[in-house]
């Protein structure tokens, strides 16, 4: 046993304890300077890149990105946040009708229903009533659950909570931009020659799985907004091009997505007895999941040298584990797994 206890065990022993004991108590509330390093690093190229082409010193080069980058935020988050209220004005604008309406369908509902039950026996009208009544009951009680007062109040008060934790990322996003070269420098210093070799290669293929990530998802994306927008155009011409952007973006939520938007959609027509309306819908939303569960696998696997399967199943795992962001953490951590084995930094040359 005394041939472990070398320096090199004790110092890679201590160092992986303070890792755990790093992302059990440290990582959790450090997300947004987390994310800024990340966002740093995946800018990076861009950051040289205008350095090469325009020869400005790093100092300007990462300014000019940086206000790049803030100035296409601030422009589709106003576009976004403007479109929605109006659209949310014109709503509550237009809600009572909505409300007399639909009670006007109810009732011819419940007419309709007592003319087609009439020649039925009493106690199966009635068991069929009751039926109905308790599915009314449950989706009354789950939209309640749903907008439940608490619920809102206490989302309400995470917001200032949610404006500190993106001043700072914004902060470090601009200070990791400018000091990137030397947090590198800094980092390499500790490691031998061989290390820092293996290193190296698992950056650089690092950065063309980042890439090749983020290729994957802007042409996932892409397809996603071009078939909603399709759809839209010929089911609702009115609403299409505002309900395509807000489902594209609401599609990177994982399992529903975009059917988050167009469930409710359908089912207001399908109440409202619109049914081919409500028909559409329904159809544009399962393309749209289809898509979403069969192409991606797929284009990421490509992208960032996977297979399909298990890029499937990263990024199941990564969903169960870490949640929305484990759809990014899952093949991410498998893509530094399989590069640390090819640099020869983990070793399983065994035998069972």
């Amino acid at each position: 046993m005394a041939r472990w206890l070398t320096k090199r065990n004790i110092v890679l022993f201590t160092l992986l304890i303070i890792v755990i004991l790093i992302f059990i108590f440290i990582l959790p509330v450090s997300v947004p300077i987390i994310l800024a390093l990340f966002t740093a690093l995946l800018f990076e190229p861009l950051v040289k890149l205008t350095q090469v082409k325009f020869k400005w010193k790093r100092n300007v080069a990462v300014i000019s990105v940086y206000i790049f980058i803030m100035a296409i935020l601030a422009a589709a988050i106003y576009y976004t946040v403007t479109s929605l209220i109006g659209r949310l004005i014109k709503f509550t604008k237009a809600a009572p009708d909505y409300v007399n309406k639909l009670s006007g369908v109810w009732i011819d509902f419940q007419n309709k229903l007592l003319v087609y039950t009439s020649a039925l026996p009493n106690d199966v009208v009635k068991s069929a009533q009751g039926s109905f009544n308790d599915i009314l009951e449950s989706f009354k009680n789950s939209l309640l659950e749903v907008f439940n007062s608490d619920k809102i109040v206490a989302l309400a008060s995470e917001i200032p909570n949610f404006l500190v934790s993106l001043i700072f990322y914004m902060i470090a996003l601009f200070l990791f931009m400018l000091e990137l070269p030397e947090l590198k420098k800094m980092v390499f210093r500790h490691f031998t020659d061989e290390t820092a070799k293996k290193v190296r290669y698992m950056t650089v293929k690092l950065n063309s799985v980042v890439i090749g990530f983020i290729k994957a998802q802007l042409l996932v994306s892409l397809i996603i907004l071009a078939v909603t927008f399709v759809g839209l155009l010929t089911i609702a011409p009115k609403y299409a091009l505002v309900m395509s952007i807000i489902i594209w973006v609401i599609d990177i939520l994982p399992i529903l997505g975009g059917i988050i938007i167009l469930v409710p959609w359908s089912l207001y027509h399908y109440v409202s007895g619109d049914f081919g309306m409500g028909t559409k819908l329904a159809v544009l939303a399962a393309v749209l999941m289809i898509i979403r569960r069969t192409i991606e696998p797929k284009m990421m696997g490509n992208q960032i040298g996977l297979a399909p399967l298990p890029t499937l199943i990263a990024m199941f795992v990564g969903l169960k584990l870490f949640g929305v962001l484990g759809l990014f953490i899952g093949p991410m951590i498998v893509i530094l797994f399989i590069t640390a084995r090819e640099a020869g930094i983990i070793k399983l040359n065994f035998k069972i």
